[in-house]
């Protein structure tokens, strides 16, 4: 096995398998989804949904499991944001 595996995924491939898990995990235990939207290389945008539209603790479900599993993993990436779902027209 070679210790260059990371080196067969691009950093956004490898970011949206993270957002995958989050996702599995989130669905599982409380109803909700999180995507990615956007990565310019330092600012992921993502989408919460499910239950997590609209919910109170959204913040935290953002900024303590989404942003800080990102960071720990991609510590590049300077900002985490959630990016509303556009209404249709």
């Amino acid at each position: 096995m070679s210790d260059n595996i990371d080196l067969e995924f691009t950093v956004e491939e490898r970011l949206q398998a993270l957002l995958e898990t989050l996702d599995s995990y989130i669905s599982a235990y409380h109803g909700g989804s999180v995507q990615m939207v956007n990565f310019d290389g330092k600012v992921l945008k993502v989408r919460l949904g499910g239950a997590c539209k609209g919910c109170q603790l959204s913040p935290t479900t953002l900024n303590g499991w989404v942003a800080g599993t990102v960071r720990q993993f991609f510590p590049e990436i300077e900002k985490v944001e959630n990016v509303e779902e556009e209404a249709n027209s």
